[in-house]
């Protein structure tokens, strides 16, 4: 799933013969109808909020509020807590939204112990989290599975509950989620080597819901929108980090860009028959990996990451056999562009020039000039290919 969030809305005119037309990626939201919910992130933030509030003066708030990387303020009601003489613990509900997320309605709990002066944010993997134990991901081996951007979230929100409450913010943070163990085993953090439970995740705290008919509509109304403005270039993105890219690269205007998710060939396939004079694809590596290899939905549920498929476009770069095989054991497709990186063979960009042939086979034909743009967690570009 992308990580994606509703923000506000901008108004492009024209469209069917109206006055104003809502266009951007909250417009697709409220377009398909559906609620958005909050990510494990989000809510292990909430909860790690209240435990140090408690922790510090002895009452735990609830609602407890939160501020999210874009600046919303959601509130959680709390479904657990327990204050003890040297740790306090809180727990939030995890609310999906209507979105199908196999972490609906889990638990997820914090609890906050002091730690020495200078120790810092300390993050520990409880019951039902999963520990890193193969390279590739985002943390280190042997780190609970808390993923850098709820990490960060729940420092900062530890610095601010400190300073409001005289607090020296050295604390230890431990994370579980009820049965996330159980859980997890219907995601594929086993293959990744995740073990022991869920992963803390989350770019922007907020779930953005996919029913595949609903976002697909939403994705042609968006195109409709866009070309009743009168664009002429259109970006399709997976999700609100590259998103922050192509606007950086091209300045493009909100009503340009279309929350493409996991549906690649959606955005295909309908521009093929309602056409744009350009259209840049930006997502992560391994998504993008996967409309290289010929996938047109990109879910992890759907199309896997195919190390084999990268190793022969290593060979095509310059790899020799010894870095071809090692990339076709990778873990991950991070670590198959970390290896080609480290080895000077321009995995990124055989990736996105790759996926742009595959998209002007889809588009068959139509006059639509193409690239693509590959980035990795942090929205650095990682590959590009030029415009066809």
């Amino acid at each position: 799933m992308s990580g994606s969030e509703g923000r506000d809305v901008v108004q492009a005119g024209g469209a069917h013969g109206s006055g104003q037309v809502k266009g951007g990626r909250r417009a697709q939201l409220e377009h398909t109808g559906l609620r958005h919910g909050w990510t494990t992130g989000a809510c292990a933030t909430a909860a790690t909020t209240a435990a140090y509030t408690a922790l510090l003066t002895g009452e735990f708030p609830d609602p407890v509020t939160i501020t999210l990387p874009k600046g919303q303020t959601p509130s959680f009601a709390l479904a657990a807590e327990e204050l003890t003489e040297g740790a306090a613990m809180a727990g939030i509900v995890k609310d999906a939204g209507d979105d199908p997320d196999v972490t609906h309605g889990a638990l997820v709990r914090a609890t906050v112990r002091r730690l020495p002066a200078g120790s810092g944010v300390v993050f520990r993997a409880g019951p039902g989290v999963g520990t890193i134990t193969r390279p590739g991901l985002p943390l280190p081996v042997g780190e609970a599975a808390v993923n850098p951007v709820p990490r960060r979230m729940m420092s900062e929100h530890v610095a601010e509950v400190a300073a409001r409450h005289g607090g020296s913010g050295n604390v230890e943070i431990t994370v579980s989620v009820d049965h996330g163990e159980e859980i997890a085993r219907s995601t594929w953090n086993p293959r990744l080597g995740i073990l022991g439970g869920l992963s803390i995740l989350g770019t922007t705290g907020i779930v953005v819901p996919y029913s595949c008919s609903a976002w697909i509509d939403s994705i042609r109304r968006g195109v409709d929108v866009a070309r009743a403005a009168g664009r002429t270039h259109v970006a399709g993105c997976t999700g609100s980090t590259s998103e922050k890219t192509v606007v950086a690269e091209y300045g493009l205007p909100e009503d340009a860009l279309l929350d493409m998710g996991d549906f690649a060939g959606a955005v295909l396939k309908y521009i093929r028959r309602h056409p744009v004079d350009r259209l840049t694809i930006c997502g992560g590596f391994a998504k993008l990996s996967k409309l290289a290899a010929g996938h047109l939905d990109l879910h992890s549920g759907r199309s896997q990451v195919d190390k084999g498929f990268l190793a022969e476009l290593a060979r095509r770069g310059g790899a020799d056999e010894t870095l071809a095989a090692v990339v076709a054991d990778a873990n991950t497709g991070l670590a198959a562009l970390q290896l080609c990186q480290a080895a000077g063979v321009p995995l990124g960009d055989l990736v996105a020039r790759t996926a742009r042939d595959e998209a002007l086979a889809v588009l068959r034909g139509a006059p639509v000039a193409v690239d693509v743009i590959c980035i990795d967690r942090a929205g650095t570009v990682v590959g590009r290919s030029t415009v066809a």
